[in-house]
């Protein structure tokens, strides 16, 4: 199986390069939302708000996928299906970091008053890995 710390899903998943974060309704459904992302060689990392539809959908169920592909080719992707589990530590410095990854500013501007936000770590159990 591939691992995040091989160098080529390292490396796509180090551009600005946007996720795709599937996670499961109440009723059984799949809700999959766009999202940032980071990751080390043991995990991948989102960020997002509490109270928000998919983070409370992980808190109840924490059976995730995450695809990311590379911007203009679509057959260039990795798909980590793992658990995840949430934290709010580091939850703000997380996201102004994603926010300078992915457009090059400090600090989140899209914060809403008493917003709280919560950081995710998925532990991958399946990684697929395509380049074509």
């Amino acid at each position: 199986m591939p691992t995040l710390s091989d160098p080529e899903i390292k490396q796509l998943l180090a551009d600005p390069n946007y996720a795709v974060v599937s996670t499961l309704e109440p009723d059984g459904s799949i809700l999959s939302t766009i999202v940032w992302d980071s990751a080390d060689d043991d995990a991948l990392y989102v960020n997002s708000a509490i109270g928000r539809r998919w983070p409370t959908n992980l808190q109840r169920d924490p059976r995730v996928t995450v695809l990311v592909q590379e911007a203009g080719n679509p057959y260039h992707f990795v798909s980590v299906r793992g658990t995840a589990t949430a934290t709010t530590d580091g939850a703000d410095d997380h996201i102004d970091s994603l926010t300078k990854k992915y457009i090059g500013e400090d600090k989140y501007p899209f914060r809403q008053p008493g917003e709280q936000r919560i950081k995710f770590a998925i532990t991958p159990t399946h990684i697929t890995y395509v380049k074509r």
